[in-house]
């Protein structure tokens, strides 16, 4: 902050209008970015909340391990692997893709392939633990590449006076979203057990390469990264 400038686009600040926050449903581009967000949204947090819960049972499950705490410690490794060193991974991989190829090409393949994750990662519970690892891996950076672009999206398709009121609709409607879905997966355990309980999370990200798919058919779109849709 000290050592940059601010950009073109910077614009005095409107006075508060509570209606402009509906912009963030009523214009058919924001829409479209905000229901891709949510898309995104069903799934990171849960999966985050839960997925060291889930390697610790599985591994425990594996008898791959010389005790139950050699089991739990290996969990929590896997899982600090999967969300913090795969998530930075994915947020730098992305973003790099996302301004080169467009946001919408991103955010689509970043959700199709963590989407297929969520299906296919109980298959391997209580499997081969290095196995079921790489696969962590690969959702971990996969569930956070797109995180920054829907935010990115809505920045370059909002009104430029609109900016802030547009971000905060989108950031609390997300956050409101994974509360619900954080609170689902212990339900769906209790209904699936682990092999299937995490394919309610796939839910999210296949309906948000749905609306990101509309997203790049709309002629706004071509304001997205310098017309790379």
């Amino acid at each position: 902050i000290n050592f940059v400038a601010l950009g073109p686009n910077q614009t005095t600040s409107p006075p508060f209008n509570p209606r402009a926050a509906f912009a963030a449903i009523t214009d058919p581009a924001l829409r479209l970015a905000n229901f891709g967000y949510l898309g995104h949204m069903w799934e990171l947090f849960a999966m985050w909340a839960w997925l060291g819960v889930f390697l610790d049972a599985s591994f425990r499950l594996s008898g791959g391990f010389a005790s139950p705490d050699s089991a739990s410690f290996w969990a929590r490794m896997a899982a600090f692997a999967a969300m913090g060193l795969g998530g930075g991974v994915g947020c730098l991989l992305g973003g790099y893709i996302a301004d080169r190829k467009g946001r919408t090409y991103l955010t689509m393949g970043a959700m199709s392939l963590s989407a297929g994750c969520a299906l296919c990662v109980g298959l391997l519970f209580g499997g081969d633990p290095l196995a079921l690892f790489l696969l962590c891996v690969i959702w971990g950076v996969a569930v956070v590449a797109d995180s920054a672009q829907f935010s990115a999206s809505v920045v370059e398709l909002a009104p430029p006076d609109r900016v802030g009121t547009m971000l905060t609709v989108q950031t609390s409607m997300g956050f409101l979203l994974t509360l619900a879905t954080i609170h689902l997966m212990p339900v769906a355990v209790d209904a699936m057990g682990w092999r299937y309980a995490f394919t309610v999370l796939a839910i999210g990200p296949i309906l948000g390469v749905v609306a990101m798919g509309r997203l790049r058919a709309h002629p706004d779109s071509i304001r997205l990264a310098s017309g790379r849709r």
